[in-house]
């Protein structure tokens, strides 16, 4: 690989470059903000995740004290990562120069790898995990050392310790190595060493989930009620086609692992990622699930194209201008390279009753830092006793995580919220007299308090519309017994 490594270098460093342009604009996601505050409450698992998040968010805050940038490096460094691999994989494969440099164009061109390599959440290290074990499965099949089958194992381990989903990855590569050399590695003691390593890692996540009465399937259930059921079976196959450049290297390089004579050895990753997608759709899965197998495609595309050109090398570079030049056009709508302005103007976006509709993501990041500054408003209102018997009640996790990651600085007191993994971490102080209440509808305040005021109902111009038009109250004299109403949440903390 040393050979390569100014190829590498430079393809590194765009990529970091890119991506340290976007962490730097808007402000937390919402999602963002809860994995940052699980880190606040270390265990090993949570309402909606495995640790594996909540112990970088941990890291963030030692060395960073949850600056945007901070946060955002971990995910980045994890982007740049599997670029990395994706270009050794592409050499361990049997490419040159040319392959190694179009597989990291490919990571380059790839869009969505914008978008997971910016945000704060399990997205990007699952990818980097899976990305990873191809790499050692290639190394294993060229070498046939043990110590490799090892080093998978432990990533197997820390993949499902970051994401589920590993499981999937892991159920792909023991079907595909099944037409390794007939299946004669499984008559190895490594193998079962390997996942036995593996399992041992994720023993404590599965002792978690014993002792809390398997959250996870609450969460999945949830999410099937939610989102999952309503997702057309063709949207997984058809958000694939949305990359076609990439989408071409890919197939061919899924081609190429399959049948071509020079690769047929690599034949179990092939099959391991047919049947990774096919069990992934199966299930029902979102379509960006598939993404991590994407850079062991990349590699084996760009290895059999650097084969098919060998006597027309210039192509090669004309095929890498081509795969990465239509995607520049749109990393702003990846990443937000671009300050907010200057965004609405690259999208054409128009002001209508004093908003600005945003993508999803993008309005996510947005108002967040408003909504502290209310509630810190209403909080320094109280009277020094008052604000010793106050509780911060809101709505969901996106808004407890602004009062608890952002509010740090406004020494406001931890908040409570009923949603996920907050309902977990309890009702603060079950007799206060005073509430401040964020995002809670008229309705559920009236509920639960005798006196409620509205302060204001909340506004943002970039904000998503679920966090504009909420309102702030300030509550007294709870009128029911908060230790049940909470603990008669149980069955709803997912709604």
């Amino acid at each position: 690989m040393k050979k390569y490594l100014l190829i590498v270098l430079i393809l590194s460093v765009a990529k970091f470059s890119v991506q340290w342009l976007g962490n730097r604009n808007y402000g937390f996601h919402r999602d963002e903000l809860l994995h940052l505050s699980v880190s606040e409450h270390l265990a090993w698992g949570y309402m909606e995740f495995p640790p594996f998040i909540g112990f970088v968010g941990r890291l963030s805050f030692w060395l960073f004290d949850y600056s945007l940038s901070g946060v955002r490096l971990f995910p980045t460094l994890a982007g740049v990562g599997i670029l990395i691999l994706c270009c050794a994989m592409a050499k361990a494969l049997g490419g040159k120069s040319r392959s190694v440099l179009l597989s990291g164009i490919c990571i380059l061109a790839f869009l969505p790898f914008y978008r997971n390599h910016t945000l704060f959440q399990p997205v990007a290290f699952n990818q980097l995990f899976w990305t990873l074990g191809f790499y050692f499965i290639i190394k294993f099949i060229n070498s046939g050392n043990k110590k490799l089958l090892v080093l998978c194992g432990i990533t197997l381990g820390l993949g499902l310790l970051n994401k589920y989903t590993m499981l999937v990855w892991a159920f792909g590569v023991f079907t595909g190595l099944l037409f390794y050399e007939r299946g004669a590695i499984y008559k190895s003691k490594w193998v079962y060493i390997a996942g036995g390593i593996g399992l041992f890692i994720f023993l404590p996540n599965v002792i978690w989930q014993l002792q809390h009465d398997f959250p996870l399937l609450k969460h999945l259930e949830s999410l099937n009620r939610k989102q999952l059921n309503d997702i057309n079976p063709l949207d997984f196959g058809l958000t694939q086609l949305k990359f076609p450049f990439t989408l071409i290297i890919s197939i061919l390089g899924l081609t190429a692992l399959l049948i071509d004579k020079n690769l047929k050895k690599y034949r179990a990753v092939g099959i391991s990622v047919i049947v990774i997608f096919f069990s992934l759709w199966i299930l029902g899965a979102k379509a960006y699930y598939i993404f991590p197998v994407y850079p062991v495609l990349f590699a084996g595309g760009a290895v059999k194209i650097e084969s098919l050109l060998s006597k027309k090398p210039v192509f090669i570079s004309i095929i890498a201008v081509v795969v990465l030049a239509p995607s520049v056009f749109f990393i702003p709508e990846a990443t937000p390279v671009f300050p907010i302005g200057e965004f609405v103007e690259y999208k054409g976006l128009q002001e209508k009753n004093g908003r600005v509709e945003l993508t999803g993501d993008y309005a996510d990041m947005f108002g967040w830092e408003e909504q502290v500054k209310l509630v810190d408003s209403v909080y320094q209102s109280l009277s020094p006793e008052e604000q010793q018997n106050c509780v911060i009640w809101a709505e969901n996790y996106g808004e407890a995580g602004a009062v608890k990651i952002l509010g740090e600085k406004y020494g406001l007191p931890n908040p409570v919220s009923r949603h996920g993994s907050f309902w977990t971490w309890g009702y603060g102080n079950k007799d206060a007299e005073v509430w401040i209440s964020l995002g809670n509808e008229k309705p559920s305040v009236e509920h639960v308090f005798e006196e409620i005021k509205l302060v204001k109902t909340i506004t943002h111009k970039y904000a998503i519309e679920e966090e504009n038009g909420i309102p702030l109250y300030l509550c007294r004299k709870p009128k029911i017994d908060i230790e049940k109403w909470w603990e008669d949440y149980r069955e709803h903390v997912f709604d």
